[in-house]
């Protein structure tokens, strides 16, 4: 497979992935199913599916966690340098601790306290949104890796 196929193939995968979630939220802005960091989950979702940090766990529960922490921090302490980088911090170490660790989602805290997101902020987008994510990945993977192999197939056939 050429190198373009494999670029394209990837930009096609998040194109889909983000537009899927995109219109799922559509009409509820409450439930919109978006956030920055899945544009950054889709490079490894997409680029690097066989990664350690790309894998469901670490996606799902990754961005569950940080946001976990960047909504308790809201709630409990005032947002200021201190209260960021602690945050932030404390992201990384659980998502170690846990063996969850997907960078995109390092972004949650921050986001959230800047944006002082709440409690249904850990719904939607970031539980539903992350599982539609992995979902779409999962299909996307599953569809092109039957295509490949149904092209290969034909190619020694022939």
């Amino acid at each position: 497979m050429s190198n373009w196929t494999v670029y394209f193939s990837a930009g096609l995968g998040s194109t889909l992935a983000i537009t899927a979630l995109a219109l799922i939220g559509e009409h509820e802005q409450e439930h919109w199913l978006l956030m920055a960091a899945f544009g950054a989950s889709c490079v490894l979702i997409f680029v690097l599916p066989d990664s350690p940090l790309a894998q469901a766990r670490n996606v799902i529960a990754g961005h569950c966690i940080t946001a976990l922490v960047g909504v308790t921090f809201v709630e409990i302490v005032p947002v200021n340098a201190f209260s960021l980088g602690a945050a932030t911090g404390l992201a990384v170490m659980l998502m170690m601790y846990t063996k969850t660790v997907h960078p995109p989602a390092g972004a949650n805290p921050l986001f959230i306290m800047l944006t002082g997101q709440g409690w249904t902020f850990l719904l939607f987008p970031v539980l539903t949104g992350a599982i539609g994510l992995v979902m779409f990945g999962r299909g996307y993977h599953l569809i092109r890796t039957y295509a490949l192999y149904k092209n290969q197939k034909a190619e020694h056939s022939g």
